[in-house]
């Protein structure tokens, strides 16, 4: 690992420890072994051991290689969030219920820090709608009906959907929900950017 580029130092200045626990935990996310990062990358085992433990300061270049294997770019590799201790797997019951009527509106990941989406399990009963007013907001939603069937009203169309059938638009085309159905209609939900 020459010395003929400049030595990688991570963006908050705490150095080569930061880069090896960084690259450790990259390469652990895509399922990959020191040995199996190594031949893809082209490099020896023991480069990868040694930038891990942060007892060698990889060059530009040098790292540029290692994540080729990967694949992954420098930039991608310094902004990338990695946040060690966020939750993954949810149960029902910690997604709080986030009603104000009688639909269910449940958020996935309610906790998690910069989401960049929302996503809800939501249960209207039969007769249960968004309301009168047409809604309108940034970003873009989809769904799709788990069960029963739901009437979807966006601009100008509307349909009524059943179980397997789903929706996507751009949310500034005004829209609304409604269950004209005898039984709940249950479906999951996205939007982007995170609406709460």
């Amino acid at each position: 690992m020459g010395n003929v580029e400049s030595v990688i130092r991570s963006p908050d200045g705490k150095g080569t420890d930061d880069v090896g626990s960084r690259l450790k935990s990259v390469r652990k996310m895509h399922g990959l072994s020191q040995r199996e990062l190594a031949k893809r990358a082209g490099v020896t085992n023991a480069t990868i051991s040694l930038i891990e433990q942060g007892r060698v300061s990889p060059s530009v270049g040098s790292l540029r290689k290692v994540l080729g294997g990967i694949p992954m770019s420098l930039a991608e590799f310094f902004t990338l969030q990695l946040d060690h201790n966020a939750q993954v797997f949810f149960r029902a019951t910690e997604m709080p219920d986030l009603s104000t009527g009688p639909n269910q509106y449940r958020l996935l990941g309610a906790d998690k820090r910069r989401r960049q989406m929302s996503i809800f399990y939501e249960i209207y009963p039969p007769g249960g709608d968004t309301g009168p007013e047409l809604l309108s907001h940034d970003g873009e939603e989809g769904g799709i009906i788990v069960s029963g069937r739901l009437e979807v009203t966006v601009g100008g169309e509307c349909a009524v959907l059943g179980l397997g059938d789903g929706y996507y638009f751009n949310s500034r085309l005004p829209h609304r929900f409604r269950n004209p159905g005898d039984l709940d209609c249950v479906l999951v939900t996205a939007n982007s950017p995170a609406s709460v």
